[in-house]
């Protein structure tokens, strides 16, 4: 045998994309290749259909190794592991320290400790709260909404007690003064010129505690709003500049917060997108806190064994180290749907399948029914094995940045720092976020992506499966929603300086317009629609298929049927069974003859064409005004149809 090694791809000539793409548009006969082929993004990214090396040749991020400025691969670490995050609400203490020991002994590696009021806490609260757990093995994360600094002044004093070094422990607090403004409109305090005291306050008692991070940026509240991985990405950098430039301009050093800091992003739905948006924000925020020119102190500066850059040991004044992005990321709320819930597992695991391979620190996975009741002990579970599963079984923790090389994510991710950047500025020139904020400029850039979201939504330019695509037919809600879970009321506070966000979910429109439809069902009769299906099969089915998923969004009684030999036929069946609305599914070509002759049969009832057939016009002309195709807003018409049912 030869030992000669065969090369399969030397038998085969090299394709350039030029060539590629013109045999492409010879084979698409005529049609537009961008129309057919160009994917845009809500970002206002043109997706091409192909890249090749070529798209990639000569960009510095090629060269850029892991914990390498501008740490696009991560910091220098030999895995790509990250915390398992799990929320625990804390009502009382020492029941919470039981439900944290069980998960700590099922894979949870972070802890969010969640609490409404820790004012009030004693010393032996937070002892019994941690209690038994080894501290510097895993993260702790407060998630608290009155008395964050005194909880903080508990939690140091219970580590000072125990044998743990303080050093080791990490974690951080909610800090956010900003995000306060983002979400409800105002600081935390009643000046916007005092809340780096809050800062400063935090930063003195923790000062032993080095690696838990004091100042959080909540990017994912943008997300949450309804706007684009861009637009989120750039607000939430702008917003960790602002703190940078308020703190830096009371003579302290970037470096002193800038390792203190973390940001909290929401991970989407767009697959590529989301992996790209967190290596891009990993870019932007070295080149961002670089401009600072943060200084090394080597006391406090673990260059070697964090990010590898060397700068304890190279004699230069700059600390590259104080640039490496802390990332948490969680599953976004914003697609997540309350009819059909389980879909939200197929959802929150490629939102998780994004973050992890973007390189992010800690990881929350939100239950399936996290949005609209207490999570179980099931759906808790669930939450935890959707990452157990991908370290365990996938191996996504073992490689550092599995998707570097590849052609299309580093195209994305440079196309996606370089519009972010762009906003960036904008903001910046606004006099920044603040400035950005109480002007109204984040809030309308916000609202118009978030606007053409509903639409493609309304439409179904965007699929929510389960909700506007392929509902459940047979579930119906019997207990009473809370309708803020619908409607999702402003935060505003009552000494608000700035209309805040409106936090809300892409599917409330059309699970508001369900729920009418149940809530009505349980004193009337559930609205009936009946497909009156003649004539061509290949059309009366497709068509009877269409029209059942379009009046099922809306959750109407629907019945199908395999055809009628006559309309009268069908009309007869539609009176037997009850019926509220009438849907004729038919050919175009048999709509002139046949939708004439069933409307005027159809008496007292309300009949639909289905389809946008060239006769139109003369049917309308004849009385007929219902028609439904995939041109049609289907909030709208089902709203429309709601109203004509009675259904308020």
């Amino acid at each position: 045998m030869s030992d000669k090694k065969i090369r399969l791809f030397e038998e085969f000539p090299s394709i350039t994309y030029e060539e590629w793409k013109q045999k492409t548009i010879a084979d698409l006969k005529g049609a537009d290749f961008d129309k057919k082929l160009v994917w845009k993004t809500i970002e206002g990214i043109d997706v091409q259909p192909l890249y090749t090396k070529e798209d990639v040749l000569g960009k510095d991020l090629i060269s850029v190794l892991p914990g390498q400025f501008p740490f696009v691969r991560g910091s220098k670490k030999k895995n790509n592991d990250w915390h398992i995050r799990q929320n625990v609400v804390v009502k009382n203490a020492a029941e919470a320290n039981k439900k944290i020991i069980d998960i700590l002994m099922k894979g949870i590696t972070s802890v969010g400790y969640v609490i409404d009021d820790a004012s009030e806490w004693k010393i032996t609260d937070m002892q019994a709260l941690v209690k038994d757990i080894c501290l510097d093995s895993i993260e702790h994360c407060f998630e608290i909404k009155k008395g964050k600094t005194h909880a903080m002044k508990l939690f140091v004093e219970v580590v000072k007690q125990s044998t743990y070094q303080a050093k080791k422990i990490c974690g951080s607090v909610n800090l956010d003064c900003i995000g306060n403004l983002t979400l409800k409109g105002a600081f935390c305090t009643n000046d916007k010129g005092t809340y780096l005291e809050s800062l400063s306050e935090m930063m003195e008692i923790t000062k032993d505690m080095p690696c838990f991070k004091i100042c959080s940026v909540h990017a994912g509240y943008f997300q949450n709003a309804g706007a684009s991985a861009v637009e989120e990405l750039a607000m939430g950098l702008s917003v960790g500049a602002q703190y940078l430039t308020d703190f830096t301009a009371k003579g302290k050093d970037a470096s002193l917060l800038s390792k203190r800091m973390k940001f909290n992003f929401s991970v989407g739905a767009s697959y590529f997108v989301e992996i790209a948006k967190f290596r891009a924000a990993k870019l932007l925020w070295a080149k961002i806190v670089e401009s600072y020119q943060p200084s090394c102190n080597c006391e406090n500066c673990d260059c070697e064994k964090t990010s590898g850059c060397g700068c304890a040991d190279s004699g230069k004044k700059l600390c590259k180290c104080a640039c490496v992005m802390s990332i948490h990321a969680e599953t976004s709320a914003w697609n997540k749907t309350i009819y059909d819930p389980y879909v939200n597992m197929l959802r929150t695991q490629t939102e998780a399948m994004s973050a992890s391979l973007g390189g992010v620190n800690s990881l929350t996975v939100l239950p399936f029914n996290a949005i609209f009741e207490k999570p179980t002990d099931f759906s808790e579970r669930i939450a935890r094995n959707q990452q157990i599963l991908l370290k365990e079984e996938c191996h996504f923790d073992k490689v550092v940045d599995p998707s570097a090389g590849s052609y299309y994510i580093e195209s994305l991710t440079e196309m996606i720092a370089e519009k972010a950047w762009d906003l960036f500025l904008q903001i910046d020139d606004k006099g920044g976020y603040i400035e950005a904020f109480t002007q109204g400029f984040i809030q309308k850039k916000v609202a118009e992506t978030a606007t053409k979201k509903d639409s493609n939504i309304a439409t179904r330019r965007d699929n929510v499966l389960g909700t506007n695509q392929f509902p459940n037919f047979n579930e119906v809600k019997e207990d009473q929603l809370d309708l803020s879970y619908l409607t999702s009321p402003s935060q505003k506070a009552a000494n608000a300086i700035a209309e805040p966000l409106r936090i809300y979910r892409g599917a409330q429109a059309f699970e508001l317009l369900r729920y009418k439809t149940d809530a009505y069902s349980k004193s009337k009769s559930r609205p009936k629609v009946f497909m009156l299906t003649i004539g061509s099969p290949t059309f009366r089915s497709a068509r009877s298929q269409f029209s059942s998923n379009f009046f099922g969004c809306a959750g109407f009684e629907v019945k199908d049927n395999n055809g009628f030999a006559t309309v009268e036929e069908g009309i007869s069946a539609a009176q037997a069974y009850g019926a509220n609305i009438i849907v004729l599914c038919s050919s175009d070509e048999e709509y002139a003859e046949l939708a004439p002759v069933a409307f005027e049969k159809a008496k007292n009832t309300i009949f639909v064409v289905a389809g946008a057939p060239a006769c139109t016009d003369e049917l309308k002309a004849k009385g007929i005004k219902n028609f439904i195709s995939m041109k049609s807003n289907l909030l709208e018409t089902l709203q429309y149809y709601q109203k004509e049912l009675g259904i308020n």
